[in-house]
């Protein structure tokens, strides 16, 4: 099975393992190959980018709401971004992936704006908002982070898609508000860039 990241960030053999095996038995993934329950010439075949997990649009699960205070202290909810792909970043000023990504994802979300592309990240387990802002100012970051010290908004998806032991994590969630692809570990520009074109070209 290829890996969407370097092997420096790469989450332990045994919980990809696991992951992969829950998202097979569900029907919900696929691997660098066409979505998971399409045939060669359905036209919602989505091939996976860069080892992206890609979930079926058949098959796809409502993301849950997610709302709360940004790190400014501005209330900012993922439903606010219905109608557009929204690319959904779990990270923390302790994590060094996450500071290799950092870059490439607010270029990303620059460029990618006026596509109909919005970002909106999940700053986990950073007690003190202090550590959070430095790290946004450090990278020059424009898009908003919904504060979660604990991690409860990271648990109320289902482990599958997200492990909240596994940070940096990524979804990206289709027009409609579901998951269309996860990414364990730190993501490149390289890696995201086609995978939200694909996911931009599909009927909202």
């Amino acid at each position: 099975m290829r890996r969407p990241v370097r092997a420096s960030v790469l989450v332990p053999a045994a919980t990809g393992l696991a992951v992969a095996a829950v998202l097979a038995v569900a029907g919900l993934w696929t691997d660098d190959g066409a979505a998971a329950g399409s045939r060669a010439g359905r036209p919602d075949a989505i091939a996976a980018a860069a080892g992206a997990k890609v979930m079926d649009p058949g098959a796809r699960q409502e993301a849950p709401a997610l709302a709360g205070a940004d790190l400014d202290g501005k209330q900012v909810a993922l439903g606010d971004f219905r109608g557009q792909v929204v690319v959904l970043n779990a990270w923390g000023s302790w994590c060094g992936p996450c500071r290799a990504e950092a870059d490439d994802l607010e270029r990303l979300s620059r460029q990618t704006r006026a596509d109909g592309v919005r970002f909106l990240g999940i700053n986990t387990r950073d007690r003190d908002r202090a550590a959070a802002r430095s790290f946004v100012r450090a990278h020059d970051m424009t898009f908003p982070s919904l504060h979660d010290p604990d991690g409860a908004l990271l648990l109320r998806f289902p482990p599958a898609l997200v492990n909240p032991q596994a940070i940096p994590s990524t979804l990206v969630i289709d027009r409609r508000g579901r998951v269309a692809a996860a990414i364990g570990g730190a993501v490149t520009d390289e890696q995201l860039r086609p995978l939200l074109a694909r996911i931009l070209e599909e009927e909202s």
